[in-house]
């Protein structure tokens, strides 16, 4: 019967309406972290801190796909059908998963009752450990799902309400008496049962992962915020050490939510959304639940400062799949080359090794780095590279423009969001031919080795290419060709270390080049990343190896830069920053930079402004004017601004500046 699996309610279950795909299966939360050998004294806890843990995806749906009927009690099934369970979690660790949850979301006993299975509870959890914990070895943690003793529709008496200490405890002490790390308590709708099994589960000196399910509302009133009521609660708990927020809604939906979330605690924070839902595109409904969808999701959960993901109804293995690739392919995972920090000498060196010649002067390197050096504001124009040839020249029209309207630079970015484009290199140096105004080409670590890195800025200086933004780049998994290699042999540290070596005479390895090149340093800065110490302390490794100037992303929070700014400048090392600003072309282009663009966050209040825009004409004006007020309350602060050419509209980037 329907109405008893709806009760019942199995972990990751189908979405066959919209009621289960809210309701049915909550699914655990997690966090992303590099998978590692990890010995029988594990610590989630303390990994999860050190770095993102990849959690798997929906139970039920994986079930009912290997077609078990709708009434049957899914929690029976590590008894009746253990190899089917253990076959779905050999699935999910197989797929990269660092955490796999146990099928045990309804076993305790008020559930059990109605399939007669009341006196089960104790086989059944531990069938459920035990089946995961065989999956998982000893390089995957086992978390163990626990779930509301009631349905969300359910009216519980006050007899069976009395009930509800004794039985989460039951099934707690089953569970935590077994092999696992972790008591996660998920799909809750109500934030008092929540801390109440948080108090029931701290019991058994285990980790404890609290999620919550906010349940869709259209009628919402505008600006209610539940997320933050559940996260304030949640975060001055000390039975709970980790934060979930799983089921109800899809990747998109839940986007705002777990920015809220974030902000308001200091906790790990664990994100596991639906597959997806159905979304109204171009006058039709689309199912938008595929692993790529999910994947783009989990990335910037991540970027806004989740510490896991995982999935809920309707993802399996293959989403699990992809966003563990995704994950595991950001920067910060893979140890980089080290980067030789002076010349070599001895019988192996060159004939000028161990000279230590002096770089040429920062405002020598070139008209740009001499106009920052001498304290004027400079400016810039951010436009993308043609796609191809065929474009180049309407391209070097608008450079022109921007040239008549006494901008000082182009800047050109390297196969933006893991875009392939017309070559940085060959469209600086096709403007060096044709124009006086300066390209600023962007160089990213994604797709050269140490090697190519090299010659390719050997050859772009001798071109006459000198002013530089040196940035790490996207993860080829997150752009048009996710079957691409990453190299990421350097990060952005790491090429900075590399360019200055190159203008000190000697290459990666300390070998002498024979002569020096004079390549002006600049690095990127996020003044509204979330762990701002990291930034803080990545910036100034940046200027320690060798960085000379900075830009910074699109910047809507005034306040988030000017402290940013504040900190650095009261470092004795401190270089020009130049801030970078976006006008908004619409609200859709307001929520698409907000939730797809790494490092970039829109206020609410810009949103709402947006949002109030009618036709096409009024939102440009309000991302000009936006964009102006943003320009004028930060001159005093930065060196110079980047002002991006949205959809390559040049017109609107310089009536930013005008």
């Amino acid at each position: 019967m329907l109405e008893c699996y709806f009760w019942v309610g199995v972990r990751g279950a189908i979405g066959i309406t919209s009621k289960i795909a809210a309701f049915c299966a909550g699914r655990g939360a997690g966090r992303l972290v590099k998978s590692i050998p990890m010995k029988k004294s594990r610590n989630l806890l303390q990994q999860i801190r050190e770095r993102a843990l990849v959690f798997d995806g929906a139970m039920g749906t994986m079930i009912y796909q290997r077609g078990v009927f709708l009434n049957a009690c899914y929690d029976e099934l590590c008894l009746t059908q253990a190899k089917l369970v253990l076959g779905i979690h050999q699935e999910y660790v197989e797929a990269g998963a660092d955490v796999i949850e146990t099928n045990s979301f309804g076993a305790n006993r008020l559930k059990l009752a109605p399939y007669g299975l009341a006196d089960r509870v104790a086989d059944i959890n531990r069938a459920a450990v035990r089946l995961a914990r065989e999956a998982a070895g000893d390089k995957v943690f086992v978390a163990a799902s626990v779930g509301p003793c009631f349905a969300p529709d359910q009216q519980p008496t006050s007899e069976l309400l009395a009930q509800v200490d004794d039985v989460l405890n039951e099934q707690m002490s089953v569970l935590a008496g077994e092999d696992i790390d972790l008591l996660v308590l998920e799909t809750f709708l109500d934030i008092d049962q929540l801390q109440r099994a948080a108090r029931i589960a701290k019991r058994h000196n285990l980790p404890v992962l609290a999620s919550f399910t906010l349940v869709p509302q259209p009628l919402e009133p505008v600006g209610s915020k539940p997320e933050e009521t559940f996260a304030r609660r949640l975060e001055a708990d000390p039975n709970v050490d980790l934060i979930g927020l799983n089921c109800g809604r899809g990747p998109a939906d839940l986007f705002y939510a777990v920015k809220n979330v974030i902000a308001c605690t200091t906790k790990p924070v664990v994100i596991m959304p639906n597959a997806g839902g159905p979304r109204e595109v171009g006058g039709r409904m689309l199912y938008l639940n595929s692993p790529e969808y999910f994947t783009e999701f989990c990335r910037r959960y991540i970027e806004l400062g989740a510490r896991g993901v995982g999935g809920c109804c309707g993802t399996t293995p293959a989403h699990i799949r992809m966003a563990a690739r995704a994950v595991k392919s950001m920067s910060g995972v893979k140890q980089y080359v080290a980067i030789a920090s002076k010349p070599v000498t001895g019988p192996t060196a060159g004939k000028n090794a161990g000279l230590a010649p002096a770089a040429v002067p920062f405002p020598e390197k070139s008209a740009f780095a001499a106009k920052l050096a001498s304290g004027r504001r400079a400016t810039s124009i951010e436009m993308l590279p043609p796609p191809s040839g065929g474009g180049l020249r309407a391209f070097l029209d608008k450079c022109r423009a921007c040239q008549a309207a006494g901008v000082d630079a182009i800047n050109l970015p390297d196969g933006p969001r893991a875009s392939a484009r017309m070559s940085v290199v060959a469209t600086a140096f096709s403007m060096l031919k044709e124009l006086k105004i300066e390209p600023i080409p962007h160089y990213c670590c994604r797709d050269r080795n140490l090697i190519g890195m090299q010659s390719d800025l050997l050859g772009a200086y001798a071109l006459g290419l000198k002013t530089w933004l040196f940035i790490t780049g996207d993860p080829p998994k997150l752009g048009n060709y996710p079957d691409a290699t990453g190299v990421f042999d350097l990060d952005a540290v790491g090429l900075a270390r590399l360019v200055n070596n190159l203008n000190h005479g000697f290459d990666a390895a300390g070998q002498a080049i024979g002569q020096l090149t004079a390549l002006a340093i600049g690095v990127g800065a996020n003044p509204v990343a979330v762990e701002m110490e990291r930034e803080i302390a990545r910036f100034f490794q940046k200027i320690e190896a060798g960085a000379e100037f900075a830009f910074t992303q699109p910047i809507f929070e005034v306040e988030a830069l000017l402290r940013f700014v504040d900190r650095v400048r009261k470092h004795h090392q401190t270089i020009p920053i130049l801030a970078g600003i976006y006008p908004l072309l619409s609200f859709k282009n307001a929520e698409f930079m907000s939730r797809h663009v790494p490092g970039v966050v829109v206020p609410d209040s810009i949103l709402q402004r947006m949002s109030k825009c009618r036709t096409k004409e009024d939102g440009l004006k309000a991302g000009i004017e936006i964009a102006r007020e943003i320009r004028d309350r930060i001159a005093g602060a930065v060196a110079g601004f980047q002002i991006s050419a949205p959809m390559g509209r040049v017109d609107t980037a310089l009536a930013v500046l005008a």
